[in-house]
C-alpha cells in the first residue's frame, strides 16, 4: 500500500464518509480552501491508479467508490508512523501521547480497559 499525500487522504476522507459520490459531491466536504473541480478529478484518477478508488459509469458521469478500508488505511499509516517517529516502539508512541495530552492515572486506566476489552 501507498502513503497517501494529504490532499489525497482529504479526499479519502470523504469516500470514506459516503462510501460512493461523484466529484461533485465531494467537493463540498473538502476543508478550505476548496479545491478546483480539474484538481480533484486529478486526485481522485492519482487515487484509481495507487487502487484506493474504483470507478464505475454511469452514462456519461462517473462515481467512484473506496476499494481500501478507512481502518486498513489507519492500520497502514499507524505503522509507518511508529517506524518512522518511534524505533517501531507502540509502548514509545502510546506514552508520547500520554506526556504530550498529559493523560490522568484515571485516563490511563480507561485506554487500559479498552484495550482489555477489545482483546477479548
Amino acid at each position: 500500500m501507498l502513503k497517501l499525500a494529504k490532499r489525497e487522504e482529504q479526499i479519502m476522507q470523504v469516500f470514506w464518509d459516503l462510501n460512493k459520490a461523484f466529484i461533485r459531491d465531494i467537493i463540498p466536504l473538502l476543508p478550505d480552501p476548496k479545491p478546483h473541480y480539474n484538481s480533484v478529478a486529478t486526485i481522485v484518477k492519482i487515487l484509481e491508479e495507487k487502487e484506493f478508488l474504483e470507478r464505475e459509469t454511469a452514462g456519461n458521469m462517473h462515481s467512484y467508490y473506496p476499494l481500501i478500508g478507512r481502518e486498513e488505511y489507519q492500520k497502514f499509516a499507524l505503522k509507518d508512523i511508529v517506524s518512522q517517529y518511534f524505533d517501531n516502539s507502540y509502548p514509545r508512541m502510546l506514552a508520547f501521547f500520554a506526556k504530550e495530552q498529559k493523560l490522568t492515572e484515571k485516563q490511563l486506566t480507561e485506554i487500559v480497559n479498552i484495550i482489555k476489552k477489545d482483546n477479548k
